[in-house]
């Protein structure tokens, strides 16, 4: 995309830029002062001089970054910088997760980073905010994505667990231990038996707890006191984890991966996994659509994801649509955060 004289975001090597405010939103590379829409590694780096983001997201980004310069927002409220008004609003994708509302000079931006419209009770529900440009991810932006209602999904979950407990074998879940292991701890049923959590899930649970999100009780592999609690046992692990030494810990398990990507053939099965149950923390097809509709928007740009099948039916729908070039993964970028094989 090549940027227009007054646009409020453009592309630099560093990240999106804002040129009035002389700032970026989740940039790659290090910069002064750097607005982050949301904890995942992609989108909130190390490096960065000045860090704002939204007060829900402070416990989960000190938990993954350290000690950093951070200033946090709360929802809808407003700072002025440079003469930009800039504010933080719900994105539904993970805890603390925004968009930024960019205002100047008579002009409305918004940058959305990720985000999911479906309901979840570990994140504040995403927000349409009206404007006059909106940057939107594009991950699952085809139309063969469609999400089943939550409690359908959690209800195979709690099957798929309750069976393995009574052939006595651990039940394996893969997930991505910030945002999407917290999610599924919100809806599966706690009484079916035990839950085990991997070391790169526990910190960002803590945090979770601490923002006051209400998760069941878990334990470390190291804290079963009963080995014989294990073959009864749930237990949420990075991918990485499903490869190495770790998972022998369990003995007799099986396996599944609750991903966005389950919905597509055959990525189960090259995964290796059991079962595949489609849990995303981002928007479907139909999510996406009615996301950019609720902003009023008529210049939409897009970023990581299907960006050219997005850019070509939105301008069939009569937007004026681009891509913007970025360095944002996906529901795998999380796959490979950890190391393969932690001590707990």
């Amino acid at each position: 995309m090549v940027s227009t004289a007054g646009d409020l975001v453009v592309q630099r090597p560093e990240g999106l830029y804002c040129p009035p405010g002389d700032f970026y939103i989740d940039p790659w590379r290090p910069v002064a002062r750097a607005v982050i829409t949301h904890a995942h590694a992609d989108h909130a780096r190390t490096g960065h001089g000045h860090y704002l983001a939204s007060t829900d997201a402070e416990g989960v980004l000190r938990a993954r970054l350290g000690d950093i310069a951070l200033q946090t927002l709360p929802y809808g409220e407003a700072i002025e910088h440079h003469g930009v008004r800039v504010s933080l609003h719900p994105a539904g994708h993970v805890l603390g997760s925004a968009q930024v509302r960019l205002e100047h000079g008579g002009a409305v931006w918004v940058a959305s980073g990720d985000y999911k419209v479906a309901p979840d009770r570990t994140c504040a529900p995403f927000e349409p905010v009206r404007c006059d440009v909106f940057i939107t991810e594009s991950t699952f932006g085809l139309p063969i994505y469609r999400w089943r209602p939550d409690d359908e999904l959690f209800a195979d979950i709690d099957a798929w667990w309750a069976g393995n407990v009574t052939a006595g074998r651990a039940s394996v879940l893969a997930c991505y231990s910030f945002g999407k292991a917290q999610r599924i701890l919100s809806g599966v049923d706690p009484t079916i038996g035990p839950i085990v959590v991997h070391g790169a899930v526990r910190p960002l649970n803590d945090a979770y707890r601490a923002a006051g999100v209400a998760l069941p009780d878990t334990q470390m592999v190291t804290e079963v006191k009963d080995r014989a609690d294990l073959r009864r046992a749930l237990v949420l692990c990075p991918p990485s984890a499903v490869a190495s030494t770790w998972l022998r810990r369990f003995g007799e398990t099986s396996t599944a991966f609750a991903s966005g990507w389950m919905q597509l053939r055959g990525a189960r099965r090259r995964g290796g996994y059991d079962r595949g149950f489609v849990l995303s923390d981002h928007a479907d097809w139909p999510g996406l659509l009615a996301a950019i509709g609720a902003t009023g928007a008529q210049r939409v740009i897009v970023t990581h994801g299907s960006v050219p099948v997005m850019v070509r039916y939105l301008q069939e729908q009569g937007l004026e649509a681009e891509g913007f070039d970025t360095e944002y993964g996906d529901d795998v970028v999380e796959a490979d955060t950890v190391a393969a094989d932690p001590v707990a």
